[in-house]
């Protein structure tokens, strides 16, 4: 819309010049707004004639990006410019901060007042992985806002982990019948509590399944010599009070996350000038907010090139007292040298999954349980409960079943599912089950898998997984294997 006054005559002689350019410039701001009554006011202030003014309305303050490049994890980031128009510049842009959307991924940032999305780390690279889209917030010189969910789709960069540990630990040993001769746990204790055996595993990890926050748990590598930085442990079992966790280290569900916000970090090895153990730092529930980082548990294997477990009875960041990063399904290992719609790769290790509840008792390589049931001897008397059971010489009775720490294989008599013929991904992991088991790890939804978040996975392809049920597998005896019981060594 636009509108003009003309001062006539009549006005001009019963008023003065300057009372005149003042009542045009009052006419003028009712019908401009507040910014045409500015530029009136500047007019009079400066002594310059009010010229015939048409001015036009300012337009709605919108967003006109609607997508960003995705990247990979501890790779330079593309960049992205969020652009607005309308409104009263200059604008301010901001990421929602409730717990509705995530935040950028780990290590990107978001310039206030260009609009400018870059990656954090040396290099411009990005910390986070998975697919997160955050809500970005534009807001005018008057308090206007407008807003737009963006979706940044991040590939993960998880090949380190076929590293964690040895080729002779029990995390890299087949239990499949056909090669191994490894027979079923026939203990009372063994099996899946008969309650969860109807239902399906469930890929709790994969590309947008989590939307708009990354769905899985993260895991990054760091240098090695990375800087230590403070961590203070709030309520369970501490192993460290210092390590190389950087402030963009990926959190499971982000920092705005209330669950179980797992941090995972490795630390790669030094050069021989420098021989620094691999090492893992893990932690449950970590938290970094413009500060040192704190967590509600940790666990640290200081040397992931020997066999070394945790302690007995001590805990880690999971129940059952195993290490998180090395028993997640990722992509990395099951792309292989293939790509995502066509992947070639293969799955050397147990996968963690999760029961609603564990025995309260935990077989080799656990190390520890939080569970419920007890189990007795065959002479009637009661095994303590939170202690470790053994296989070869398992207890008589349980009232509960699914020790922390059981390896199951999928049952050679079950089929492979007729959609893993057209869904690549989930079939190599199921090939994984018949070889490498899946292993009781925590207490969660029943035959809950546990894998990382990634851009690469394909959501629809993972759902094939949904057609296994725990019914089709069974509990394995890995005793002969067993060096020692604070060894994940396998003879």
């Amino acid at each position: 819309m636009s509108s003009s006054l003309v001062i006539n005559r009549t006005s001009r002689d019963r008023f003065s010049p300057a009372t005149a350019a003042a009542y045009a410039a009052s006419i003028l701001a009712f019908a401009l707004g507040t910014s045409g009554a500015f530029a009136l006011a500047q007019a009079v202030d400066t002594g310059n004639a009010v010229p015939q003014a048409t001015a036009s309305a300012s337009s709605t303050l919108k967003i006109t990006t609607k997508t960003c490049p995705g990247g990979t994890q501890l790779a330079a980031y593309a960049g992205c410019t969020i652009v607005a128009t309308g409104g009263t510049p200059p604008y301010k842009f901001a990421i929602d901060t409730s717990t509705a959307h995530p935040p950028l991924p780990e290590g990107m940032s978001l310039n206030p007042s260009t609009g400018a999305i870059t990656g954090g780390i040396v290099g411009n690279a990005i910390g986070g992985q998975g697919t997160y889209t955050p809500e970005i917030i534009v807001t005018d010189s008057v308090g206007k806002q407008a807003s737009v969910e963006i979706t940044f789709s991040i590939s993960g960069s998880n090949g380190f982990l076929a590293a964690i540990f040895p080729s002779t630990s029990i995390f890299h040993h087949r239990v499949d019948a056909a090669t191994t001769k490894l027979p079923v746990d026939t203990s009372p204790a063994a099996p899946i509590y008969s309650g969860y055996l109807s239902e399906t595993i469930k890929p709790f990890f994969g590309n947008e399944s989590g939307a708009p926050f990354p769905n899985g748990i993260p895991v990054i590598k760091v240098p090695y010599h990375r800087t230590d930085v403070s961590v203070t442990t709030t309520v369970y079992q501490s192993y460290f009070t210092s390590g190389p966790i950087p402030w963009y280290a990926p959190v499971e569900g982000t920092r705005y996350s209330t669950g179980d916000r797992h941090v995972l970090v490795y630390l790669e090895p030094g050069p021989a000038s420098d021989p620094t153990h691999p090492a893992l730092y893990e932690m449950w529930q970590g938290i970094y907010k413009y500060g040192p980082w704190t967590d509600s548990s940790n666990a640290l294997w200081p040397n992931v090139a020997g066999n070394n477990l945790t302690p007995q009875g001590k805990g880690t960041s999971d129940a059952a007292g195993l290490p998180v990063a090395p028993l997640l399904v990722n992509a990395d290992e099951v792309i292989g040298t293939g790509t995502p719609s066509a992947p070639k790769g293969v799955v050397k290790h147990p996968v963690r999954f999760t029961l609603n509840h564990m025995l309260n008792y935990w077989v080799w390589p656990a190390t520890e349980t939080a569970g419920v049931g007890s189990c007795t001897l065959s002479s009637g008397s009661s095994i303590p409960v939170e202690s470790e059971i053994s296989q070869s010489a398992p207890p008589a009775t349980c009232s509960m079943t699914g020790p922390a720490g059981e390896i199951y294989r999928l049952k050679a008599s079950v089929a492979t599912p007729a959609c893993a013929a057209s869904s690549p991904q989930a079939a190599i992991i199921i090939t994984g089950f018949r070889d490498y088991g899946i292993i009781l790890a925590d207490n969660g939804d029943s035959g809950g898998l546990i894998g990382t978040p990634d851009a690469r996975w394909n959501d629809n392809d993972l759902g094939c997984l949904t057609s296994l049920t725990l019914s089709d597998f069974e509990p394995v005896n890995v005793s002969s294997l067993m060096v020692s019981n604070d060894s994940g060594q396998a003879k």
